[in-house]
């Protein structure tokens, strides 16, 4: 059997909260744990022979029914690490890309958002992206829409070619935590992706765990509705 190339892959980071409450902890400091995994993580990938693109499911449009508190704290937690990462995107040759309806953030927080994307449009190792403020009906309905008012007519072709994430399809999803459920996460983009749930809660999964999850996504038998 032919081995999977995995080109393009999605993570749910999903536990924050529990991890902070297992460690007797606030929910903030699982929030700071988890952008800490994000480095790491998005560090392997960069130096993985085969991954193009990490897209990780960040903030969605459901996550502002959380505590204002708690919204308050993860809009300065994003804007802290793009600036402190911008070095590492640099080092790393790292292209950081956000999608979404960025226009529900405040203006300082999208003007971070801009200048990470513009500093780093030129690198080419790997692409990062953070699903910011998304969803994925959100996405399709603001396809849709853009497909109109160009004055097209919608297809498959056309509506995935306005997407917010005009890459290929995804080849691997992974959600930690232990939940199983897509959570309105890249719902076009995965229609014939594999799956992969790990009880690991996010601030503890580390780049072997992904090794090991790569390495049966490369072994598995993709027939894409074929026999």
């Amino acid at each position: 059997m032919k081995q999977n190339i995995l080109k393009h892959l999605a993570i749910i980071m999903d536990g924050n909260g529990r991890w902070a409450e297992q460690q007797g902890l606030k929910r903030t400091k699982g929030h700071e744990a988890g952008a800490e995994v994000v480095r790491e993580i998005t560090t392997y990938c960069a130096n993985h022979p085969t991954i193009e693109s990490v897209t990780h499911y960040a903030f969605s449009t459901e996550n502002w029914k959380r505590p204002k508190l708690e919204v308050e704290f993860l809009m300065k937690l994003l804007d802290r690490y793009l600036k402190k990462e911008l070095a590492t995107y640099q080092e790393e040759n790292i292209r950081f890309v956000a999608i979404g309806d960025l226009s529900q953030f405040s203006p300082k927080l999208q003007k971070t958002i801009a200048v990470t994307m513009r500093e780093t449009r030129d690198n080419t190792r790997l692409d990062q992206v953070l699903a910011l403020n998304y969803g994925g009906r959100d996405e399709i309905v603001r396809a849709a829409n853009r497909v109109l008012e160009r004055g097209g007519k919608i297809t498959e072709e056309s509506l995935g070619a306005a997407l917010d994430t005009p890459y290929r399809d995804i080849d691997l999803l992974i959600r930690t935590s232990g939940e199983q459920r897509l959570s309105n996460y890249l719902l076009w983009q995965l229609s014939y992706s594999e799956l992969a749930f790990t009880p690991t809660l996010w601030p503890d999964f580390t780049p072997e765990e992904l090794e090991g999850l790569i390495g049966d996504f490369e072994q598995r038998n993709r027939r894409f509705g074929g026999i």
